[in-house]
């Protein structure tokens, strides 16, 4: 049955067991005092049960009213716009009525809508990212192939240059088939990861002291600080978070394009979250590209994908991983000069 049609035929129900219990009262109260007349149509009693009868009508109206236009039309218009969801060309945000439950309703839906198209997006994205990588180093490959095949007068200089350039290809394309397997299989072991706490200033001093070690080695400075308390816990994976870090350090030698480059690492606590910044002082990332760095298979510059090595997993594997603890990771232009990236950890709950 509709709610629309069962609610009212509730309160009806409710309202006459309401009107059938006032009349057996008052039959009570006739048999206990003869002397009042049994007759509720007794003109005399009349107007004492009208009042009554008219505000049980009255609140029985402004029920219905209610109903319909706070809970039963918003939700009508929930479910004809379920019908009508289309995630390649979306339909305008729902304006929540109200800020209840009815309220929270519309908005979660808004959320599940930019969701939805989100993942569209990022489906047809990765699917136009895997054929564009892999149909540059195929071209390349069938042309020196070709080339190999039909100039039997080659060199052996030449013929050996051509071949290594197709072992770089095929190495190439090799690592973009193997990114995409590991990124797909730690999705699945982002469901089943087990986590236990960990002293935040532990945690970023050994983070801080394996990555001293290895920037120093690629000529690359590193500037670590954190006002993290001694009792300051989280309840993490320390593999997974592990790999966070060791995905944003990759990414700032990559594509931080600077001679002297200087990274910067920061952690702090706020509220009920432990926050991490990594920054650089390299040439950072156009503005109108900063929202789009977590999308899987999405790099600022597309020429420097094959020589820098890398398909742009890294963040959206970052991005998953911090999720799946919790928290949120997001970039933008540092104070440095280059790009920065903040995500947050939830603090353990004591």
């Amino acid at each position: 049955m509709k709610l629309k049609i069962k609610l009212p035929l509730l309160f009806l129900v409710m309202f006459i067991f309401f009107m059938i219990s006032i009349g057996i009262y008052l039959k009570f109260i006739f048999a206990e005092y003869p002397h009042i007349s049994s007759s509720l149509f007794n003109p005399s009693y009349i107007g004492v049960l009208f009042p009554i009868f008219a505000i049980a009508c009255f609140i029985f109206i402004i029920l219905i009213m209610y109903i319909y236009f706070f809970i039963e039309k918003p939700i009508g218009l929930l479910n004809s716009r379920l019908e009508r969801i289309n995630i390649v060309n979306p339909l305008p945000q729902l304006a929540p009525r109200s800020n209840d439950e009815i309220g929270d309703l519309y908005n979660h839906f808004n959320k599940m809508e930019k969701r939805l198209q989100l993942a569209h997006k990022e489906q047809t994205d990765m699917i136009a990212a895997i054929a564009h990588d892999l149909k540059a180093p195929l071209t390349s490959i069938s042309g020196f192939a070709e080339l190999l095949a039909m100039h039997k007068g080659l060199s052996e200089n030449e013929k050996q240059e051509y071949y290594e350039l197709i072992q770089k290809k095929s190495k190439y394309m090799a690592e973009l088939i193997n990114d995409f397997i590991c990124f797909t299989k730690e999705k699945l072991n982002l469901e089943s990861m087990t986590m236990k706490p960990v002293d935040a200033s532990k945690l970023f001093e050994t983070i801080a002291l394996e990555y001293e070690y290895e920037l120093s080695g690629l000529d690359c400075g590193l500037v670590c600080k954190h006002l993290f308390t001694a009792n300051t816990m989280l309840t993490v994976n320390e593999i997974m978070i592990g790999r966070v870090f060791g995905n944003l350090f990759s990414n700032v030698v990559r594509y931080g394009g600077k001679n002297e480059l200087k990274v910067y690492m920061t952690g702090y606590s706020q509220g009920v979250y432990a926050y991490f910044e990594i920054e650089d002082n390299g040439i950072g990332v156009p503005d109108e590209d900063i929202s789009s760095l977590f999308l899987k298979f999405f790099t600022a510059d597309k020429s420097r994908q094959i020589e820098n090595g890398g398909i742009g997993l890294g963040l959206a594997s970052c991005k998953s991983i911090i999720e799946h603890h919790g928290g949120e990771i997001y970039a933008y232009s540092s104070e440095y000069g280059g790009l920065g990236i903040r995500f947050s950890l939830p603090l353990e709950k004591n």
